[in-house]
């Protein structure tokens, strides 16, 4: 295990017994080599950025290589290098991307293999408080900075449905939400994630004509934050002006408040002072005196540090992390639909279900690959039953399952 530190990766290695740690800077291009030469596999869970440098080095020492992160151009270049080394290098084999595709391409070539044909595939993914952590009223909690999860709302989405591409602007998608039923757990609020057309390719199903991913979401989340991107907090544009300044007075200064902010800011966002969303802003104290959090240089620093202080998880609490897929198969004499769902919860003081399930995918298929149980080479993601059968199956020993239902409609 090699880190920064060796104190940080002796604290993963733990009291593994065949564990060795080791420090590795990424910038050192000759000590990460010759860490790879040494090794017969890499799992790569640096910033994706690194992952093509890792790479190329797997390809020219003849090594296998892992990661959960998305395929980029950069990475898919290799895989004719990889090929001729006869490596490969896996990657998505997280949760999202990863449990998604295994557990999508399961049911898919199921229906295949039974004369059917897909029209429409559905995917909705979530990693959220369980209930019992659920406790404010925005419904969410971080467990690292919270850049990532609310800049992820200024991305433009496309999906196809009903045979028509639908194309939202990043600035309209919290605009762009609807309830999503939960088998087994209730009605969560879902909206789409990125650019849902690849997965076509992806996954073979070239005759859809609805193709959609989504992110869930309790439902609240879309309307709030769709409002706090109005006010101006979601602006990454450093500035000289906020040092020293409370919560409240940024609040003022974004909308060109001088009265009574709390009137003024429902009137800016065109909704009732007494709406869910005020008192939304109102708890995580954007109308309050506190100073804003050390160091803050943009609205959006101001936005994430506040959340990172009042939405934390408390010791004791469990994550959660909810996958819902929706298969509708035409057969010569009917059609039906599947819903298969994953629900799965953190370990209250041990490992979250966010880290259970990025990280064991990515484990288990690095055992087969070392036992030569996957044999395939390149750059690969796992959609092919020879990856995604072994590693579902392993999976659901471990209490990570799906359950599926279907009927004829």
């Amino acid at each position: 295990v090699a880190s920064r530190t060796v104190e940080k990766a002796q604290a993963l290695v733990g009291d593994a017994a065949n564990g060795i740690a080791k420090r590795v800077d990424v910038s050192d291009e000759e000590s990460l080599e010759n860490l790879i030469a040494q090794a017969d596999l890499s799992i790569s869970l640096l910033p994706y950025v690194y992952h093509p440098l890792v790479a190329k080095l797997c390809v020219k020492h003849k090594k296998q290589m892992v990661t959960a992160s998305y395929v980029k151009d950069e990475m898919r270049a290799l895989d004719e290098d990889a090929k001729r080394a006869g490596v490969i290098l896996l990657n998505e084999i997280g949760v999202d991307p990863g449990i998604d595709h295994m557990s999508a391409m399961k049911v898919i070539d199921h229906i295949r293999n039974n004369g059917g044909e897909l029209v429409s595939f559905s995917s909705y993914c979530g990693g959220l408080p369980a209930p019992d952590a659920n406790d404010n009223p925005f419904g969410y909690k971080f467990s690292w900075s919270p850049r990532g999860v609310v800049l992820a709302g200024k991305n433009p989405a496309r999906f196809l449905k009903d045979g028509e591409i639908v194309d939202i602007p990043g600035e309209e998608l919290f605009a762009n939400h609807w309830p999503v039923e939960i088998e087994g757990f209730g009605t969560l609020e879902g909206y789409p994630n990125r650019d849902s057309l690849p997965y076509i390719d992806t996954y073979g199903i070239h005759g859809v004509k609805t193709m959609f991913r989504g992110t869930l979401r309790y439902p609240g989340w879309c309307e709030t934050l769709k409002k706090i991107s109005e006010i101006g907090l979601l602006d990454e544009t450093e500035r000289d002006d906020l040092e020293g300044l409370s919560l409240a007075q940024v609040t003022a200064k974004l909308i060109g408040s001088s009265g009574d902010l709390k009137a003024d800011v429902a009137a800016h966002l065109q909704i009732d002072a007494g709406s869910f969303v005020i008192s939304n802003l109102e708890w995580l104290g954007l109308f309050s005196d506190d100073p804003i959090p050390a160091g803050a240089k943009s609205p959006l620093d101001v936005l994430a540090g506040r959340m990172l202080e009042k939405m934390q998880y408390a010791p004791g609490e469990r994550d959660m992390l909810i996958m819902q897929h929706e298969f509708v198969a035409k057969y010569p004499d009917r059609t039906e639909k599947t819903t298969s769902t994953m629900i799965d919860y953190g370990i209250p003081n041990g490992d979250t279900s966010m880290s259970r399930t990025v990280g064991l995918p990515a484990a288990i298929a690095t055992r087969l690959i070392l036992e030569g149980k996957i044999a395939l080479t390149g750059v690969q993601v796992p959609v092919m039953p020879e990856i995604y059968e072994p590693v579902l199956a392993e999976l659901e020993s471990m209490g990570i399952k799906f359950t599926e239902k279907t009927e004829v409609i």
